[in-house]
């Protein structure tokens, strides 16, 4: 289900700003489509993350799918209708909705997972994250390759129907959940530093995914005179060094939880440089070439994957650090707040993206891009120096009174 998801998230790159633009779409317009999606989701999984109890983690999922493979296919008519304000406001609409059943599908499934494997939980995800990736690698050269066989409908109704021929399969697979409604609220579990930090993050890391997903096709297509599906096999090797790291990286921060936090700090240093890079920036002095962009979307991907999969179990092991009950009132929260930290990102990267590349162009565009991962990722690391250098001197100090008690213990009683 994640890989059909995923699939009819990324078909939309190769070859629907060029489509918007014949509608009468500027660029900060075809940004702001892409972007008021990860708006509703955020908006959809603070509301779903609270009340996942009530709903019901199983429901909740499977309605999820059937609004987003629903309205996938309503997408792929949408160029039928006549250019300027119909189109786009049709546009946003349709988005919105699928926002809000994916917001509600992804919520509940991570819940989900986190509850049925509590003692892997990052590697699970990392697992998910196979799929995740290769619904990223698969939509943008499959929507390309069927944009430009059969036109623009075909890809939607096509990845649309899969999600929703999938629903009756999830529906005998899946585990019910009972729990009790959690009494924690979003807002202590945002407030404890560290989780507001990861917070911080996981929006810069979003953010530079959903700075590409408008952007990119429209610079390789002017720079290097590329077609629609060739544009969708340079965002190729982004996805695919992603998949192939994801669970790598989940595997290794279940087996060391201590390695956990510098994956964070070091994956968004890196994915600062890529995105200095990846027009590259003009101060650099280096003449942009299609080698260069693919290597560099390359190891930004390998960057995310040690990035981005330490942030639930961080959070959620901070969470129960902090007192909140074990169960799936808090992996409801938890999953709500990873998935609306994401949307925020998924928001400003494409909209703020859109405006900046329209001003100032796409090289300096993705520098600035990549200055908030550079600073998330420098704040994190100093937090968590600052963690360790407290926990030391604490060690140190209970290791005194203990030696100072045990000599107390050993000294001859004058009385």
């Amino acid at each position: 289900m994640n890989l059909g998801c995923m699939m009819t998230y990324s078909i939309l790159g190769p070859f629907f700003p060029k489509e918007a633009e014949k509608k009468g779409a500027s660029n900060t317009m075809i940004g702001m489509i892409f972007g008021c999606y990860a708006l509703f989701e955020l908006l959809a999984s603070l509301v779903f993350g609270k009340h996942l109890v009530y709903i019901g983690a199983k429901f909740m999922f499977i309605a999820g799918m059937f609004i987003s493979g629903g309205v996938t296919i309503l997408f792929g008519v949408l160029d039928q209708l006549p250019e300027g304000p119909i189109f786009i406001t049709m546009c946003f609409l349709v988005r919105i909705v699928d926002a809000i059943g994916f917001g509600a599908a992804i919520t509940a499934s991570s819940s989900i997972l986190a509850k049925a494997f509590p003692n892997n939980v990052a590697t699970v995800m990392g697992s998910l994250e196979v799929f995740s990736g290769l619904g990223l690698v698969a939509g943008p050269p499959l929507g390309g390759v069927l944009y430009q066989s059969f036109g623009y409908e075909v890809p939607f109704i096509l990845l649309g129907c899969t999600v929703l021929l999938l629903i009756p399969l999830n529906l005998c697979i899946l585990p019910s959940y009972e729990s009790d409604p959690s009494q924690q609220s979003f807002w202590k579990l945002i407030t404890l530093p560290k989780v507001g930090l990861t917070a911080f993050v996981i929006i810069s890391l979003s953010s530079c995914f959903g700075f590409l997903d408008p952007n990119l096709s429209l610079f390789v297509m002017k720079k290097f005179g590329l077609s629609a599906g060739y544009v969708g096999l340079v965002f190729l090797g982004l996805s695919l060094s992603y998949t192939i790291s994801s669970p790598l990286f989940g595997l290794l921060s279940d087996k060391m939880p201590n390695l956990r936090k510098w994956f964070l700090v070091f994956g968004n240093l890196i994915t600062a440089g890529c995105y200095m890079l990846l027009g590259p920036i003009p101060v650099l002095h280096i003449k942009s070439q299609l080698w260069l962009l693919v290597l560099v979307l390359l190891v930004n991907g390998i960057s995310a994957g040690m990035s981005i999969i330490p942030t639930f179990p961080e959070m959620l092991s901070c969470a129960y650090e902090n007192g909140f009950e074990e169960g799936i009132g808090t992996l409801g929260l938890v999953s709500g707040l990873v998935g609306a930290m994401w949307s925020i990102g998924a928001f400003l990267g494409p909209t703020l993206g859109g405006f900046l590349c329209e001003k100032i162009g796409f090289e300096w565009a993705a520098a600035i891009q990549g200055l908030w991962t550079l600073i998330s990722g420098l704040v994190m690391g100093l937090f968590y120096l600052r963690e360790h250098s407290k926990t030391r001197r604490r060690s140190k100090a209970q290791n005194i009174v203990g030696t100072e008690e045990e000599q107390a213990v050993l000294l001859p009683n004058d009385s």
